[in-house]
């Protein structure tokens, strides 16, 4: 394998991890917890699991002596930066305790558990991935570990190759079936442990115990730069807006913190807009007087940020979406019967008014999709619209109207974008590198205190490494009901941007200045090598909320 300069160089970077993680480690157990809502609901469907106390690693005196054991990895949904360091940190963490330990990775992802694929992880393979981007180790996948059957046939594989342990790496609906998983387990004494850890570029599941979500930091700085990139273009051609969707279905975690970084002239939040009950009208008019304030002061240029699921934050956007998909589902044979030169006006005559009305003033583009693109359920596929292509067209139809009112005299040329997969794999930050790896290691200390049900969390983090403080949380903790495909199950609760939360009130206090002015920040790439300062900052987010943390 060829490798670049920075593989060979990262490849010799050794992650800082908490002091509690070397040398001799004991735990201290907290009270019993419950889970964030429906706590009579959760706990009945988890006798074996709820209540667990949160865990705390320390300094020991005594040190354990350990069985050698056979531990199991999966890397479960998206790619995020850093786990491979999860891996690692695992593998060293087993091996530390016992080096008779052995490790095996299954093959793209919770799939390979059930079908049985897999590869033992030594030494000289985990090597080859330390500090890199990517899930290329053992591949990932998006099979969801929910049946008996399922618990039951990845049993077989467990239990052929002497598994006790299996962690599983992956974002709110991995964990939430990691704690299934582990109930079942503990339901039927299996004897195998799972244990869970945070990840998600969209930086969606976080709660006071788990600061962040591993590749958050990473991607965002990628995004970042990219974006820093652009407005340096965006202030030297100074003739075009850009449009720029960025990753993020549930939650606008990524465009809030990326507008932190480079202080753009417009970044719509998805939350504030189902909030204040926004319309897709509100939207444009906004997004379209900033730009005609701009070009008051001859600037005709400017950046809008845009979260990639905001479509479906617009309270009358999402009732558009539901009456189609009711509507496609009920009469399927004779819409595809139809013309597709007809279909939109078959649509409007057939739906309610009000939606009708939304509906028409769509661009041709979008209104295909939201009839053409459906999953296999039946409902529309609202990632796959192009947000930053409607947001605009619809702003140049705006100012095209301004204009001919007299309200208006600038010049309005676009550029869209989307980044989502140039920030899932990027090498991780030295951030990142040093988050996973810790939680790799804090996952390998839980199996060696017997525990199960448990994600693994490593706690103020904006501190030097070696003052986070590493330990467990019971995944039931973290639980409320949902209704799912018309059934209430229980779920990780997603975390969303908290309009009263320190990030989006440092950004709602400056975004007035930023949309007039051009206060461009330029981040740059990540760096690896030099000072602190730059090397090892974590996202301004974790920053904002760590020091109101202390403050309380």
């Amino acid at each position: 394998m060829t490798k670049s300069a920075l593989q060979i160089a990262r490849a010799a970077y050794e992650p800082k991890v908490p002091k509690t993680l070397k040398g001799v480690v004991k735990i201290e157990e907290g009270k019993p917890t419950e889970s964030v809502s429906d706590q009579e609901a959760v706990k009945k469907l988890f006798p074996n699991t709820y209540g667990m106390p949160v865990i705390q690693f320390v300094e020991g005196t005594e040190r354990k002596q350990y069985l050698p054991i056979n531990v199991g990895v999966i890397l479960s949904g998206g790619q995020a930066p850093g786990g491979h360091n999860v891996i690692a940190g695992l593998f060293d963490g087993i091996k530390d305790m016992n080096p008779e330990s052995r490790l095996f990775g299954f093959i793209l992802g919770p799939g390979g558990l059930i079908d049985h694929k897999y590869m033992e992880l030594t030494e000289d393979i985990i090597d080859e991935y330390r500090n890199t981007g990517g899930f290329d180790i053992i591949g990932s996948g998006r099979t969801k570990l929910e049946t008996k059957e399922q618990f039951d046939k990845g049993l077989e594989i467990l239990k052929k190759l002497g598994i006790t342990a299996l962690v599983i790496i992956g974002g709110d609906d991995s964990n939430t079936n990691a704690c299934v998983l582990a109930e079942y387990y503990a339901q039927i004494s299996a004897g195998v442990q799972v244990i869970g850890c945070p990840k998600t570029i969209d930086g969606d599941l976080k709660n006071d115990w788990i600061e962040t979500s591993f590749g958050f930091d990473t991607a965002c700085k990628v995004y970042s730069e990219v974006i820093g990139n652009i407005q340096r273009d965006c202030n030297s051609a100074r003739k075009y807006w850009h449009f720029i969707k960025l990753m993020g279905r549930s939650a606008s975690h990524i465009a809030l913190e990326c507008a932190l970084q480079v202080q753009p002239n417009v970044c719509i939040v998805s939350e504030e807009v189902e909030a204040k009950n926004q319309s897709l009208d509100d939207i444009i008019q906004y997004i379209a007087g900033v730009v005609a304030k701009r070009a008051e002061n001859g600037n005709n240029f400017g950046t809008v940020l845009i979260p990639e699921g905001l479509i479906e934050f617009v309270p009358a956007m999402k009732r558009l979406i539901t009456e189609l998909n009711d509507f496609l589902a009920e009469h399927e044979d004779d819409f595809k019967a139809i013309k597709k030169s007809a279909q939109r006006d078959y649509i409007i005559r057939k739906i309610s008014r009000e939606n009708a009305d939304l509906y028409a003033s769509l661009p041709e583009a979008v209104a295909r999709q939201l009839t053409l693109d459906r999953d296999p359920h039946g409902n529309v596929q609202v990632s796959l619209i192009e947000t930053e292509k409607l947001l605009a067209e619809m702003v140049g139809n705006r100012l095209a109207e301004m204009k001919a009112e007299g309200k208006y005299a600038g010049s309005f040329a676009t550029q869209v974008h989307f980044f989502g997969y140039e920030g899932r794999c990027a090498a991780p930050s030295n951030y990142d590198a040093d988050y996973c790896y810790s939680l790799g290691f804090t996952a390998a200390g839980l199996i060696g205190a017997g525990k199960t049900g448990y994600m693994s969390s490593v706690r103020n983090t904006t501190a030097p490494a070696a003052e986070w403080i590493a330990g467990g949380v019971p995944i039931t903790m973290m639980m409320n009901m949902e209704r799912r495909h018309g059934e209430l199950k229980p779920v990780i609760q997603k975390a969303l941007v908290k309009l009263n939360g320190g990030p989006f009130r440092v950004f709602a206090g400056q975004r007035d200045q930023w949309a007039v002015n051009t206060d461009y920040v330029y981040p740059g790439p990540i760096q690896y090598f030099g000072p602190t300062e730059v090397c090892d900052q974590p996202t301004k987010t974790l920053q904002i909320e760590q020091e109101a943390r202390l403050q309380k």
